[in-house]
């Protein structure tokens, strides 16, 4: 009668996974609470240690013609540093020089809306109070746009901090990633050859996916600047550089720099132009972008576009934009490293059959 009322091995064995899977769960949360209490510092490591992924094999290629790792370190992130500072003054300049006559056009621009809303049967109060909405929602955003940001720049102590610690951070991982690597590797409780498939996965994929990411966003940025010049918009190659930079965050980015190249062609060239500029932004970001992702991304991350598109939204809605940015390549590296030791595994199991032949 003793084994009568026990419960099954297979039961057991569930149960036991089960609470395994709760344990790995618990510690999960804990390391996400401690990451986002730390996430001054966090963030900007996370954030170097992405470019670095990136640009580490720039500073490989200088040290093989003689120059000294940390010399090419402060090469390559002083190289980041003055396209970064490039980028943002033609954006801001661009928008600061004409933000007066674009305001002013948005607002003729909601008034014609409201006259067409009006014409295709909606009723007057409901018409001028989405006008009234509208203006004061366009006022707004360009205050913040060009007075906002541009005057107050002494107020942005926090992003001051963010990037003196991403600065220093990359410089220290391009300087020193071999030997932060090396640590690493003899640390993630592995064998050393398995430690450094896994670091070497990681890095190519990130490397594959922004290089990806960057030949889509240079796509969607020629295509939506290419219809800014046709359409005779403002500021066309503040649009594109703007629709170029927001290809980096999948998908929100993207939509938020559409919106960006509408507002300036609503504000720049009235509502047909916006119109235009609407469908151009949709074929870009849509249809035509599609041309181009499979082989982007195709032989990088060897994952079906679904698979990246559902990985993304769901680290997006638990991580954010680090998510948004991070859970396609690190899923490629993951399902790459799974058939590395498959095959690892496979080979060792086979490895006995000659001796004893």
């Amino acid at each position: 009668m003793s084994g009568l009322f026990s419960a099954p091995q297979w039961l057991r064995d569930l149960g036991f996974s089960s609470w395994l899977l709760v344990g790995v769960g618990a510690a999960l949360v804990a390391a996400i609470w401690l990451l986002s209490l730390t996430e001054t510092i966090v963030m900007p490591v996370i954030t170097a240690g992405i470019v670095a992924s990136v640009a580490g094999p720039l500073v490989d290629r200088l040290r093989g013609v003689g120059v000294p790792r940390a010399a090419g370190a402060g090469l390559v992130l002083l190289a980041i540093v003055l396209i970064a500072l490039g980028v943002g003054f033609i954006v801001l300049t661009g928008i600061a020089s004409q933000a007066d006559s674009l305001s002013a056009r948005l607002h003729e621009g909601a008034s014609e809306i409201e006259s067409w809303a009006k014409g295709l049967g909606v009723k007057a109060p409901t018409a001028a109070d989405a006008n009234s909405q509208a203006s004061a929602s366009i006022s707004g955003g360009f205050q913040a746009l060009t007075h906002g940001v541009l005057g107050g720049i002494d107020k942005l102590a926090g992003l001051a901090v963010f990037l003196s610690f991403t600065a220093l951070s990359l410089f220290f991982l391009l300087k020193d990633g071999p030997e932060i690597g090396g640590f690493v590797e003899r640390h993630l409780g592995v064998p050393i050859p398995v430690a450094h498939s896994i670091l070497g996965r990681v890095a190519s994929s990130m490397r594959g996916y922004f290089l990806g990411v960057t030949i889509v966003a240079a796509w969607s940025a020629l295509l939506v600047g290419i219809g800014s010049l046709v359409l005779g918009v403002p500021l066309a190659g503040t649009i594109a550089v703007v629709t170029f930079l927001g290809g980096y965050v999948p998908y929100v980015g993207a939509w938020t720099a559409g919106g960006f190249a509408v507002l300036i062609a609503l504000g720049g060239s009235g509502p047909e132009a916006a119109g235009a500029m609407a469908v151009i932004v949709l074929l870009a970001n849509g249809v035509l972008q599609q041309l181009v992702q499979p082989i982007a991304y195709g032989a990088a991350l060897q994952l079906h576009p679904l698979a990246v598109l559902i990985a993304t939204i769901a680290g997006g809605c638990l991580f954010g934009t680090v998510g948004l940015v991070l859970a396609a390549p690190l899923l490629s590296a993951a399902v790459k490293i799974a058939a590395d030791l498959t095959a690892a595994a496979g080979g060792e199991a086979e490895a006995p059959r000659p001796s004893g032949q």
